[in-house]
């Protein structure tokens, strides 16, 4: 199986390090890259600045609550972005505002999961992540 590329948008290290430590005991061949803010996302997916050889992602795991740029705002980007919009987008964030919620479906998200606050319950979900957009899904070519 080919690996999968994986943009990880999140500015907490704790969930940065817990992310990192569930993709690499799953069972699927992945690259994770991680920006921390929402400007840092949009060079990696614009591939400008120091990520002008970035590889665009076949994944984007987005949290909502992000310095400099919004989660929100990357994803309204992603979504009306002709060669970005198929990417799937899975807004992985702490927050369980029905605003939140609403917003992130109104522009187009695949997904929204609320991260849970236990660490194995954490990991478990990020599993259930891989194993179902990875595993199960059939994600479109580059």
């Amino acid at each position: 199986m080919e690996s999968i590329q994986i943009l990880l948008v999140e500015d907490n290290e704790g969930d940065i390090l817990l992310t990192s430590e569930a993709l690499e005991d799953g069972k699927i061949l992945n690259k994770l890259s991680v920006v921390r803010d929402g400007k840092e996302a949009m060079q990696f997916l614009n591939k400008t600045g120091k990520y002008k050889k970035a590889v665009t992602p076949d994944l984007i795991l987005l949290d909502v609550n992000l310095p400099k740029m919004n989660g929100h705002e990357v994803l309204k980007y992603v979504k009306q972005h002709k060669e970005l919009k198929k990417i799937p987008v899975i807004m992985l964030t702490t927050s369980s505002s029905m605003e939140d919620i609403n917003s992130s479906y109104r522009n187009y998200a695949n997904c929204y999961i609320t991260k849970p606050i236990e660490v194995d319950d954490f990991m478990k979900a990020v599993n259930q992540i891989e194993e179902f957009w990875v595993k199960l899904v059939k994600l479109p070519s580059k």
